[in-house]
């Protein structure tokens, strides 16, 4: 559970809710997108529950794509993980926390350029994107040694965060100076109707991000087929509870306008309840979620090059396990390389989650079309547990990830193009991998 409520809670909803506000322009569609987005969410984590139950290996999705459609299905899962959906969300947490701590005085250097200027003055490499890959370096190291010491920094600083939502929560609806009508304001012009409601839903799903992380470990869980359902559902709904506190609290403070102008919004909500030392509190509280989530994202996403190296379905190395730590430590370092090279290409905050956003829900599309397949065959394998409103709640699902794509493809068509052609290069590298190394190990 702290794998999934501490992966899933950390820059997102801190800083989304101006995004929201600017793409949709009233309080009651931006906590509309949050609803909508939980649910889905929620929707998404139930079915993945009898998934993970039935199979509780390492590599999550990619064990459940490949069992139902096959070795080259499963590889371009993979793929798409370790090249482009994993790095993005990486990239994504680590750009948010250089954002976040660009509050302090200490750290506006930030915002400031290493070197060079691109057209009309823009710098070409910020301090805040070297930043960036320092920590995503300092989180992969402490996960190199071994996943112990990660679950225990998971548990622990996931409770101190919960902790920290309903104090800052806390604050705001004990303050004077919020008003229940700041709920009805609105700010113009946005893009609005449903362009702007998806733009809205697709941040509301950046945010909620995460709850699919636990079954990429489900391999080092003990007893999953109790764990893993009670987890994925139990952490969302706490997950949910908690954004929804938050984002109530922030327009409790501020009207729409000022939401919408904030780069910050749960900051610029605490300064004006406890001034300075109230922003300073939220900041350095966000910069500890956001590490807790980068942890959890990191520890995760190693898993899943690890699991296909070890059914013949990429390179061996992938597949190896550090004698003394016991990690796949060359995945862990890949991974990291990879997201560090994001970030310097990219660098903006916006355009690495809603990357983020399409590459993964591609594949929760496809993967939740498989509890369809495994329900006909093969029928007799063992299942903990059944999603609940079967086979609605799953269809609901699959439709709306698909609506969630094509808004994601059409509102960031050169991001979406990119993404796409990363997913193709797949195939040409699955057919060399495959004539290299053999088929895959069948899993029984």
């Amino acid at each position: 559970m702290a794998i999934v409520v501490g992966t899933i809670i950390g820059s997102g909803i801190f800083l989304v809710p101006s995004e929201m506000m600017k793409a949709v322009g009233s309080s009651g569609l931006v906590y509309l997108a949050w609803v909508v987005g939980g649910l889905l969410s929620l929707f998404g984590a139930m079915t993945y529950a009898e998934l993970g139950a039935m199979m509780p290996y390492a590599g999550g999705e990619y064990v459940y794509l490949r069992g139902a459609y096959g070795d080259r299905t499963g590889f371009l899962y993979m793929w798409t993980w370790f090249a482009v959906a994993k790095p993005a969300s990486i990239a994504s947490v680590t750009s948010g926390l250089a954002r976040t701590l660009g509050i302090f005085a200490a750290f506006h250097w930030l915002d400031t350029p290493v070197f060079g200027g691109g057209p009309g003055g823009h710098a070409l490499i910020l301090w805040s994107q070297i930043f960036a890959i320092g920590v995503t370096w300092l989180i992969t190291g402490l996960n190199y040694l071994g996943i112990k010491k990660a679950g225990d920094f998971q548990v622990v600083f996931t409770v101190l965060k919960a902790l920290l939502i309903l104090i800052v929560a806390g604050f705001c609806f004990s303050s004077a100076l919020g008003s229940w009508s700041h709920f009805a304001t609105s700010v113009n012009p946005v893009p609005g109707g449903f362009t702007g409601f998806m733009v809205a839903l697709i941040a509301t799903l950046w945010a909620y991000d995460g709850w699919n992380d636990l079954t990429m470990v489900a391999g080092e869980v003990k007893r999953p087929e109790k764990n893993l359902p009670f987890a994925l559902i139990g952490g969302l709904f706490v997950v949910g509870v908690l954004f929804m506190a938050t984002n109530a609290a922030i327009q409790y403070i501020l009207p729409a306008a000022q939401i919408a102008a904030s780069p910050r919004p749960a900051v610029a909500a605490l300064s004006v309840v406890a001034g300075p030392a109230g922003a300073a509190l939220v900041a350095a509280g966000m910069a500890l979620s956001i590490f807790v989530t980068l942890n959890g994202t990191v520890m995760s996403g190693a898993r899943i090059p690890f699991a296909a190296a070890r059914d013949r379905l990429f390179f061996p190395r992938f597949g190896e396990v550090h004698p003394r730590f016991k990690s796949p430590a060359y995945s862990l370092v890949v991974q990291g390389l990879l997201s560090s090279v994001l970030l310097l290409a990219l660098g903006r905050f916006q355009q690495l989650f809603e990357l983020a956003v399409f590459a993964e829900w591609l594949f929760y599309m496809l993967t939740a079309t498989t509890v369809f397949v495994y329900r006909r065959r093969p029928p007799e394998m063992a299942r903990p547990y059944k999603v609940w409103g079967s086979p609605v709640l799953p269809a609901v699902f699959v439709l709306c990830a698909g609506v969630v794509l094509v808004s994601s493809f059409a509102g960031n068509l050169q991001g979406s193009l990119i993404g796409s052609g990363l997913i193709l290069l797949g195939l040409p590298l699955y057919e060399w991998v495959r004539s290299k190394y053999g088929s895959g190990v069948v899993r029984s």
